[in-house]
């Protein structure tokens, strides 16, 4: 497991790393017109969108699914002009936000009721069989497997997201295809494992057709 002191804002190693931490050029960009959206005097309300800029930063630093040292967090705070505590509150209660390192991939498998019951299970046998461990990172810093609550995509349950994209309709060799595509540097087409468009049923769209090849204008029809 992660070890706890890892992001302890005091601990000298995570202070040297990352005591330093500011804005790429690109990203400063970025940030700023983040800012620029919100009214003046309410710049605090961009901490959610400038905590992934920088949890995105270090995922390109680290070569890794991102995570957010203390020091970065502190950085964020000040960039908004607000107290780090207020960053750290919204760091730690959305799951987005990873609050300890992570491997290149991080593995979310939904373990709610709709994923349960379609075979998540068997999603979490894959992950098993490929020697993923929950809360670790394997296989050289590749891979970071986490249980989590619902993803929104129950139609297509069962489902797991991967860093930003999501996968779904899966069993346990479809699971496992997608983990070894990643080990092997590929990056297999997010959505449904099964072909179907989005959540439309087994065996393709009951209602509206056209509507999955084109963008058809049915109001002509419907006079």
């Amino acid at each position: 497991m992660a070890d706890a002191s890892v992001n302890d804002p005091n601990h000298p190693d995570i202070r040297a790393r990352w005591g330093g931490f500011a804005w790429t050029a690109e990203n400063r960009e970025r940030a700023a017109a983040i800012i620029a959206r919100y009214p003046p005097g309410r710049q605090q309300s961009a901490v959610m969108p400038l905590l992934d800029l920088a949890q995105r930063q270090v995922a390109e630093e680290t070569a890794s699914g991102g995570w957010l040292p203390m020091p970065v967090i502190e950085y964020v705070a000040r960039e908004l002009g607000m107290p780090p505590m207020r960053a750290y509150e919204v760091a730690t209660f959305y799951t987005m936000f990873n609050l300890q390192p992570v491997g290149r991939y991080l593995v979310q498998v939904c373990g709610t009721t709709p994923c349960m019951l379609q075979g998540s299970d068997d999603v979490f046998a894959a992950c098993k069989a490929k020697g993923l461990k929950k809360g670790e990172i394997t296989h050289g810093g590749l891979f970071t497997l986490a249980e989590v609550e619902c993803i929104g995509a129950c139609a297509n349950a069962p489902v797991v997201q991967v860093n930003d994209d999501n996968y779904e309709d899966l069993d346990f060799d479809r699971t496992l295809a997608i983990l070894n595509a990643l080990e092997r540097g590929e990056s297999p087409a997010p959505g449904s494992s099964t072909g179907r468009q989005t959540s439309c049923p087994e065996g393709g769209p009951t209602t509206l057709r056209t509507m999955a090849v084109e963008n058809h204008d049915y109001r002509g029809e419907w006079a």
